[in-house]
This record gives structure tokens, C-alpha cells and sequence, in this order.
């Protein structure tokens, strides 16, 4: 094993970043799983933060080399500062143990067996009424009605004469950050770079991932 290379041997952090496959199902001894594919790693160690000089310990990973010419200058002077490739995304983990700048994070540190969570941008489905949005069920569907999918009367009486924050109203739907936690690993293949995790998970196909050990246990 090379010194750049430490599959889950010596953990350095708490997780890496990936990308989302697809959906498929796998077979066990009693029944049949339904899985997500995740396509983890390998990520390069980039920057290590320091109490002494940063005010707190973290790991800096790398994922999705790219073209010099699509990244900005600051972008790729701090990695080349790092003698590291043109990557198109950075994120920050908790450092765990050793690590040094130019390791490799894999798959490997996920076991069968063990619990993750994973982190996503949901798909995004637009401006979606409140029946879409919020489950509403909506008005009679008959003939005459004039109300069908319409959120309905809602307004208070001389006070406060308007409608309270946080109510549930028609808006832009999809597209934020969703974490699902406590997902079991179904298997870890880190020579092809695949996690199988146990149910869906948030995002497109080809959507950027986090995966982090599950703090739930």
C-alpha cells in the first residue's frame, strides 16, 4: 500500500465526497434491497486546518478534476499552492487521526454493515402550488366548484388583518440541502470506487453527494 493510498486502515476524517449513480437492488439471503449506487472518492487531502493558525482542525478534500481554464484564479492558485489538479469542488471535513496533504480518501473507510448519512441538493421542481407543495387536499373537483387547487381562505379577521408568517403558500420547491441520516451500507467495492447504500437518497443522477459517517450510530 502506498503512503498516498489508506483505505480505511489509518481513518483520517469522517467522510468523502461523491457523486450519485443511480437506483438499482441487490440480493441478500432472505430478501431483496433496494440500493443507491454512489460513485465515492477517491478524494485528495488538499489543506489541513489548524487550531494554532485556523482556530479550529479540519480536513480539506478534492473531488472532480476539470480544466484549468474552468476554474478562477484564486480557485487554482490555492491548489496549485498545494500541488494539487484543477478540481472543480472543495469541502471540509472533520479530521480524524493522521493525515498529511496529497493523501487519498476511498471508499474503503466505509465498511458493509456500517451507518452513514448522506448529504444532497433535492431535485429541483419549481414554483409548485400548495397541492404539490404541501399536500393540501384541494377542493371538490365537480363541476361549479371554483375551487379545486387553490390554498384556500387563510386571512385573520380585523387582527391582524393579514396572514401570519410561516404559513404554508405556493413557492419554489426542490433544489435545497437535504441531509437523510442513518443509511446502511449494502457493500463497499473501493477498487471500482462504489458505495451501495440501503434506500434513496437526495439528488439527480450525477448530483454531488457527501457521505459522512452516520452521527446516530
Amino acid at each position: 500500500m502506498t503512503s498516498g493510498l489508506i483505505e480505511g486502515l489509518n481513518e483520517m476524517t469522517n467522510g468523502l465526497l461523491g457523486k450519485k449513480l443511480g437506483m438499482t437492488q441487490v440480493f441478500d439471503e432472505t430478501r431483496l434491497t433496494p440500493v443507491t449506487v454512489i460513485e465515492a472518492g477517491p478524494c485528495r487531502v488538499v489543506t489541513i486546518k489548524t487550531k494554532e493558525r485556523d482556530g479550529y482542525e479540519a480536513v480539506q478534500l478534492s473531488y472532480g478534476e476539470v480544466k484549468e481554464r474552468k476554474l478562477s484564479k484564486a480557485e487554482l492558485g490555492h491548489l496549485k499552492k498545494q500541488q494539487a489538479p484543477a478540481t472543480r469542488v472543495l469541502r471540509e471535513f472533520e479530521k480524524v487521526g493522521d493525515v498529511t496533504v496529497g493523501d487519498s480518501v476511498t471508499v474503503g473507510m466505509f465498511k458493509k454493515g456500517d451507518w452513514v448519512d448522506v448529504v444532497g441538493v433535492s431535485k429541483g421542481k419549481g414554483f409548485q402550488g400548495v397541492v404539490k407543495r404541501h399536500n393540501y387536499a384541494g377542493g371538490p373537483e365537480s363541476h361549479g366548484s371554483m375551487f379545486h387547487r387553490h390554498p384556500g381562505s387563510m386571512g385573520a379577521s380585523s387582527y391582524p388583518s393579514r396572514v401570519w408568517k410561516g404559513k404554508t403558500l405556493p413557492g419554489h420547491m426542490g433544489a435545497e440541502r437535504v441531509t437523510v441520516q442513518r443509511l446502511k451500507v449494502v457493500d463497499s467495492r473501493p477498487e471500482e470506487n462504489l458505495l451501495f447504500v440501503r434506500g434513496a437518497i437526495p439528488g439527480a443522477t450525477n448530483g454531488l453527494i457527501v457521505v459522512r459517517k452516520s452521527k446516530k450510530g
